[in-house]
């Protein structure tokens, strides 16, 4: 513990390579994304996991054509690619980019990208969530899309730490040599790539994640931030333990804590000098055990009707 405190609070001003040989499991670099990638030995990240900015104009970025944002980001995954082992796999999880209007899906422009690069698409994730803006002229954006990449054939994918239960798991072989033998995986199944995570819903197979909205507890002053439970079931699946996890674009540090939390090595980086020091209050809060987050497959909250805002207004029936 105090080995991971002392490089932790150091990350800022060690050169990255002094981590790698002092074996450090905590990096956190203020800084820009592509200069600090070009600092990391090359075939080190087993999981690069993000969610890069959508140019849209948020706090932390400066919107700009797309065309000149997709080739900033090209550059950053070159480097990604660069840095990944033979064994590992990257997570972009993007939404959309809205022009006049008009709505641009970022992980069909990314695709072209990670291809160019000679990367492997093995999934397509979708992540569902229940609160957002609304919309006034098209239906209301309610889901984004996880791209999992793998740099060659030969990835980890450990399907065991993530089954989830069986819906019929007495069901039997009815015909064969073993026939009589019940046929599912005592373990559970498989999740396919349109999940619930919440546990009674799973069968379901859609991510539905609450975002970090309103009262999450998990919710800071950043616009977007992940869930931390959204990249758990990435970094159980796609690591083994000691691995090292990177967030090129970590905000106040979700995804560091979801590595952290399963005992992977985890690196981040983000040019906000307050989301690095919220991210730096958030990694001490879970070793102190303090940190309020979200356990993995919790209950989402379903009203039970009683609820004053669950009411049709007084008004409305009035109207009626």
């Amino acid at each position: 513990m105090k080995k991971a405190y002392s490089l932790f609070n150091e990350a800022r001003e060690v050169d990255i390579k002094d981590h790698f040989s002092n074996d450090a499991s905590i990096v956190l670099h203020l800084g820009d994304t592509y200069d600090f990638l070009k600092t990391i030995p090359k075939e080190t990240i087993k999981l690069a996991i993000t969610s890069p900015p959508y140019n849209v104009g948020k706090e932390y970025e400066t919107k700009v054509e797309i065309e000149m944002y997709l080739q900033k980001q090209k550059n950053v995954i070159e480097e990604l690619v660069r840095v990944l082992k033979e064994d590992g796999s990257i997570c972009w999880e993007v939404g959309n980019y809205i022009e006049k209007g008009e709505v641009f899906p970022l992980d069909i422009f990314y695709y072209q990208i990670f291809k160019e690069y000679g990367l492997k698409l093995r999934n397509r994730m979708i992540w569902h969530f229940g609160h957002g803006l609304h919309a006034s002229k098209r239906f209301s954006g309610r889901y984004e899309t996880i791209l999992w990449f793998t740099k060659s054939n030969n990835y980890t994918f450990n399907l065991d730490a993530v089954r989830v239960p069986s819906k019929y798991p007495g069901k039997r072989h009815f015909k064969g040599p073993k026939k009589g033998q019940p046929s599912c995986n005592p373990l559970g199944k498989n999740p396919s790539d349109y999940w619930e995570i919440v546990l009674e819903d799973w069968d379901k197979e859609v991510w539905t994640i609450p975002n970090v909205k309103a009262n999450h507890p998990e919710k800071t002053i950043h616009p977007c931030q992940f869930p931390i439970e959204l990249v758990e079931r990435c970094v159980l699946a796609l690591t083994n333990e000691n691995d090292f996890v990177l967030d090129p674009y970590c905000g106040v540090g979700s995804a560091l804590i979801a590595g952290i939390k399963n005992k992977r090595k985890v690196i981040g980086c983000d040019k906000e000098y307050r989301y690095i020091e919220i991210a730096k209050k958030r990694i001490l809060s879970f070793y102190e055990g303090t940190l309020p987050y979200r356990k993995l497959g919790t209950q989402i909250y379903k009203p039970t009707g009683r609820e004053k805002v669950t009411q049709i207004p007084e008004e409305w029936k009035q109207e009626v």
